[in-house]
């Protein structure tokens, strides 16, 4: 299946028009025109190679939103016409015990990513949502429901399902103490979502600059990190915090902060961190604990969330030729608080003439 959309050839050169093929449909496919796709952090990593493990070219986009277009004779949960959604995964095993517990982002065989990832049936590299068209597994596709702003619910597939996991992990509700440090794209979905579930949440950040958008958000107080006395003030208080920082960064500031028993997650560095004290960890039996987005069935979960409680990111659309100046922007943290492409302005016309379609990569497991 010919498509096009938007491709990094290589770590230290923009964004730019790529024709390439989708596999043709299997038994068990649904394929879609893509809507809208959110821009995430790990778009901007993965086209700069900031992990050491992309491999070129790459389409980046795994916040997708799409209306379905054909579906292969086995699928029975889709139907042509009907809106859907696909995040940072489209394949697993589906027979390991995590696969079978709805926990597919942990699979032993190692889940299949929207992009950069390696197809288990042909070995190809898989391609993401900058692009026309996108070819997913059934068990990989989620429902939108019909409530939720089409135009703004693409950033759940990563920011929001990122958030919800861990705060669904660690119980977050009516009466927790929630801290979240950090308000970019996933800071300020876990603000929200926070708050949805009833916790008294506070935001922790670097300066007073983001109070107004913090309380704008539904936090009910701001911390700044740089006020020692404010700090010191707040020893003992959390009972959960979530530190979406995207870089290395010390936790030593934040520990304290937790009550007894209480847990830091970790969510948004990926990759070495500084060393830490233990003398807080030791002395009241907290926690440090990490979190990477949600399997299939929690990630179906909080979009229904999202649609009951009136959940969504605070968005700002772009054209897909705006893409390279969209990444710039977000290494300056200049967003609020999360980028999507309306999809309908990539055209056939910013395509090269040229097919050019990557190298299949080696086979995996084949079932």
């Amino acid at each position: 299946m010919n498509t096009y959309g938007y491709a990094a050839y290589s770590c230290d050169t923009s964004l730019a028009p790529f024709r390439f093929k989708r596999r043709a449909l299997r038994r068990e496919d649904v394929a879609m025109e893509v809507l809208y796709c959110g821009v995430c952090h790990s778009d901007l990593h993965t086209a700069r190679n900031d992990w050491k493990w992309s491999v070129y070219p790459v389409v980046p986009g795994h916040e997708i939103i799409g209306r379905v277009t054909a579906v292969g004779e086995a699928v029975s949960a889709f139907k042509v016409g009907e809106l859907v959604a696909v995040g940072c995964m489209v394949d697993s095993c589906l027979q390991c015990r995590y696969c079978t517990a709805g926990e597919e982002q942990m699979c032993v065989e190692k889940s299949v990513g929207t992009y950069n990832g390696v197809d288990r049936i042909t070995g190809e590299r898989t391609m993401g949502g900058y692009a026309k068209t996108m070819v997913v597994r059934e068990e990989f596709c989620l429902h939108l429901p019909p409530s939720l702003d089409v135009t703004r619910a693409a950033p759940l597939l990563c920011a929001g399902i990122t958030t919800y996991s861990p705060l669904r992990a660690w119980n977050v509700g009516a009466g927790t103490r929630l801290a979240v440090v950090g308000l970019g794209g996933l800071g300020h979905m876990a603000v929200k979502l926070g708050v949805a579930m009833g916790a008294h949440v506070t935001v922790i950040s670097r300066s007073p600059d983001k109070e107004a958008d913090a309380l704008a958000l539904g936090a009910h107080r701001v911390l700044v990190s740089g006020d020692v006395a404010a700090m010191e003030g707040a020893a003992d208080a959390f009972d959960v915090i979530l530190d979406t920082v995207p870089v290395a960064h010390s936790m030593d500031p934040y520990l304290p902060l937790l009550k007894a028993d209480g847990t830091l997650v970790l969510v948004g560095q990926i990759g070495p961190m500084p060393g830490f004290s233990s003398l807080p960890v030791l002395g009241w039996r907290r926690r440090i604990s990490g979190s990477h987005i949600g399997g299939i069935r929690e990630t179906q979960e909080m979009l229904d969330f999202c649609a009951q409680h009136n959940v969504l990111p605070d968005v700002e659309m772009i054209r897909m030729d705006q893409i390279n100046e969209a990444f710039e922007r977000m290494e300056r943290a200049d967003v609020r608080y999360r980028f999507v492409i309306d999809m309908a302005t990539l055209t056939d016309e910013q395509a090269p003439a040229a097919a050019q379609v990557q190298e299949p990569a080696r086979a995996l497991h084949v079932r």
